[in-house]
């Protein structure tokens, strides 16, 4: 019980000012930008931890649902940078959390954009060098290892329950063995969740 009380206490919202939010958002952000190898997914697990566990900006139940929400809807996966700026920033009010939100994906995107536009630029004149070939070969098993742990992670986060973790492992397992297009699951899942069989 103490530590349930532990947790809470740790885990109160930073009280800062409208501008304080906001600098606070875009300098996390900021700093994760050139981290992001192999798409912004890599980078779930430490939106997780600022978001939830060091910010406090959302609870688990709503970086879940805003995961889910970017991952359903178009576009690249780093829209889940402004969903966690939105939240971020939604204490202060609307205006904020808006201004929170386009800062926290300009944040994201602006460096590592600029960086692979410098990369592209110069990859081509490697072409036949050793150091390219060794540098791509080693960033697979890197990205593979960090999309594991990250698939870990949402498992961790969003099934709270036996249903839920069943439901996973047998997607995880069709997903591997069948050519069953990922939009069927989703739908399954979103049926299971609409009549209660699946929640958290």
């Amino acid at each position: 019980m103490s530590g349930l009380l532990a947790a809470a206490v740790a885990c109160e919202p930073a009280r800062l000012s409208d501008l304080g939010t906001l600098v606070q958002v875009l300098w996390q952000f900021l700093s994760l930008s050139l981290f992001s190898l192999g798409g912004g997914n890599t980078l779930l697990a430490e939106y997780h931890h600022l978001a939830v566990a060091q910010f406090c900006w959302l609870t688990n139940t709503q970086f879940a649902d805003l995961y889910a929400l970017a991952e359903a809807a178009p576009g690249p996966s780093s829209m889940l940078v402004g969903l966690l700026g939105l939240g971020a920033g939604w204490r202060e009010g609307p205006f904020w959390a808006l201004l929170c939100a386009y800062g926290a994906e300009a944040a994201i995107l602006l460096p590592s954009t600029l960086l692979m536009v410098m990369a592209c630029l110069s990859w081509k004149r490697l072409e036949h060098s050793p150091w390219r070939v060794a540098f791509e070969r080693g960033l697979g098993p890197i990205t593979l290892g960090i999309l594991f742990a990250v698939g870990l992670k949402i498992l961790r986060t969003a099934d709270t329950n036996w249903a839920g973790v069943v439901v996973s492992v047998l997607v995880c397992v069709l997903m591997l063995r069948t050519r069953i297009s990922p939009l069927w699951f989703m739908a399954v899942a979103g049926v299971l969740g609409g009549l209660g069989v699946i929640n958290r």
